[in-house]
């Protein structure tokens, strides 16, 4: 949908994208003066494949403070970016047929990745009475001889949703029972939470922590998506088998990144608080727009920039032009189209009938959108008239 925007915009429509899955923040001053100092300093060779060392004490010193969990250097490894070290963990763990538990909804890339790793990626729905989250007895219905991973994401894209504590621990209780299943914790929206204190899982269940791989980086916390650089912290002989798969593909992510990210990581973190300050402010703005929409509706979410608004009340409806909108597919292409607003249709993230709108743009823009919203809702008839 970015994409599709990115093109009506070059030729010359009006379009205001909130399908965006990164920060409108720039990279933090002393994050940008790191960088350049890389380069000015000869920063710019080969490094370990798993990261050079001071990057990787900082984030063992992080992952200690921050979530209470202690790991060795040995048992981390750099990557480019986040969805890297998933990749990674799951091409150095699965067997052909082996199968991976995914909540849905769930980041469009988890069942593609399970599947070009050799996997069979195992949708387990959770619906929005339940939070958007897996609940204990479905993990528990859900595992087999085969199950090798459960992938969680908190706070979660596209939802919002963020796992607590006790959710944690109700899901460790199933875990403890089939000691086969490992949990992929994807943490990297990790910072940006507003009413739920973040927790990850190798923090709430610590006499599972050799079975988890943790997953992390800076592009969310710190504005880096395009400076690649995420982390991961597992079992010694997982990262060692990560490393070996990065070895022979990336080799390692950019040097000029990895001393970058250590200011990020070590550094002052004053920028975060401002950054959950600005999203809670424009989370709020939307929901109260949305929800005013004829046809929609929308839980509060706790965490990421992100709103998953339920269209079910404008399926069946028919636009001005005489078409039904029959999927939430077409209720975004109809925003985009006729009204010029990016959003993204709930099906790529394995839900339906749902859109997830970004609210990581500014708020002039998300006022601009949410009227376009409101608009594209009043338009909508409930029959079809002769065109």
């Amino acid at each position: 949908m970015t994409a599709k925007a990115s093109a009506l915009r070059e030729q010359g429509v009006d379009i205001v994208t909130l399908s965006q899955g990164e920060p409108d923040f720039d990279t933090p001053e002393a994050v940008q003066q790191a960088g350049i100092a890389a380069i000015r300093n000869g920063k710019t060779r080969y490094t370990p494949v798993a990261g050079v060392k001071p990057l990787r004490e900082a984030i063992r010193e992080k992952l200690l403070r921050d979530n209470g969990s202690d790991y060795e250097i040995d048992q981390i490894t750099v990557g480019c970016g986040a969805k890297q070290i998933v990749f990674n963990g799951l091409f150095a763990s699965l067997d052909a047929g082996d199968e991976v538990v995914i909540p849905t909804p769930c980041w469009v890339s988890y069942p593609d990745m399970v599947l070009l790793a050799g996997g069979k990626p195992v949708l387990v729905p959770c619906p929005e009475e339940s939070g958007f989250k897996l609940k204990p007895e479905d993990l528990e219905a859900t595992v087999t001889p085969r199950t090798k991973w459960l992938m969680l994401n908190s706070p979660n894209n596209p939802t919002g949703a963020v796992y607590s504590r006790a959710d944690l621990a109700a899901l460790a209780e199933v875990l403890r029972r089939h000691s086969h299943v490992h949990v992929l914790s994807d943490d990297i929206y990790e910072k940006l939470v507003y009413d739920v204190p973040f927790v990850t899982m190798a923090e709430a269940a610590p006499d599972l922590i050799e079975r988890v791989l943790t997953v992390n980086g800076v592009s969310k916390s710190s504005a880096m998506t395009g400076w690649r650089l995420g982390y991961g912290a597992g079992p010694k002989d997982l990262i060692k088998a990560m490393n070996m798969i990065e070895g022979q593909t990336s080799s390692h992510t950019s040097s000029i990144s990895q001393y970058a990210a250590i200011e990020a990581i070590a550094g002052n973190q004053d920028h975060i608080a401002e950054f959950v300050s600005a999203f809670r402010k424009r989370r709020d703005l939307v929901l109260e727009q949305i929800n005013l929409a004829e046809g929609l509706s929308c839980r509060v979410p706790d965490g990421a920039f992100y709103v998953f608004v339920s269209c079910a009340g404008v399926i069946g409806k028919v636009t001005a032009t005489g078409k039904v909108i029959e999927s939430d597919m077409d209720f975004a292409m109809y925003l985009l189209g006729q009204f010029g607003v990016a959003v993204v249709p709930g099906s790529g993230f394995m839900a339906s009938p749902y859109i997830r709108i970004s609210y990581a743009a500014s708020e002039d823009e998300l006022k601009r959108a949410c009227g376009r919203i409101l608009a594209a809702c009043t338009a909508l008839s409930t029959k079809r008239e002769d065109v």
